[in-house]
C-alpha cells in the first residue's frame, strides 16, 4: 500500500473482541469462559450468604456479561464453543441448587439458557 508492505496478522484485539484470520471464535469463547469463571470464582470465595435471589442478582451483574459481551460480533456458532460457555451458567446454578437437573434449575432460578 503506496509502497509499504502491509503486516500479516493472524489474530487482533478491539474493543475486548479477539478477531483471527480464520474468523472463528475459539479464542474469543474460551477467553470470555476464563472471565466469567474468574468472576463466578470471586463471588463464591467471597459471598457467605448463597441465598438465590442474592446470587442471581449477583450472576447477573458480574458473571453473565462477560458471556454476552459482544455476543453479536463473535456469535459462537460451533457446539463446543456453546457449551464452553453454558458450563459457566451450570456451575452456577450447582452453587445455588446443585441436586436439580439443569433445566430445572433454570427455571427456578429464573434464568435462560445461553444459546
Amino acid at each position: 500500500m503506496l509502497g509499504h508492505k502491509l503486516q500479516v496478522v493472524v489474530r487482533e484485539t478491539d474493543l475486548g473482541i479477539m478477531l483471527s484470520s480464520d474468523t472463528k471464535s475459539v479464542e474469543q469463547c474460551m477467553c470470555a469462559a476464563n472471565r466469567a469463571n474468574r468472576a463466578l470464582g470471586m463471588i463464591k470465595r467471597t459471598i457467605r450468604n448463597k441465598e438465590p435471589k442474592i446470587m442471581v442478582k449477583l450472576y447477573k451483574a458480574i458473571v453473565r456479561p462477560h458471556l454476552e459481551y459482544c455476543v453479536s460480533a463473535w456469535n459462537p456458532h460451533y457446539s463446543k464453543e456453546k457449551e464452553l460457555l453454558e458450563r459457566v451458567q451450570r456451575r452456577f446454578t450447582k452453587m445455588v441448587n446443585g441436586h436439580l437437573p439443569y433445566t430445572e434449575r433454570l427455571k427456578r432460578l429464573q434464568l435462560w439458557s445461553l444459546e
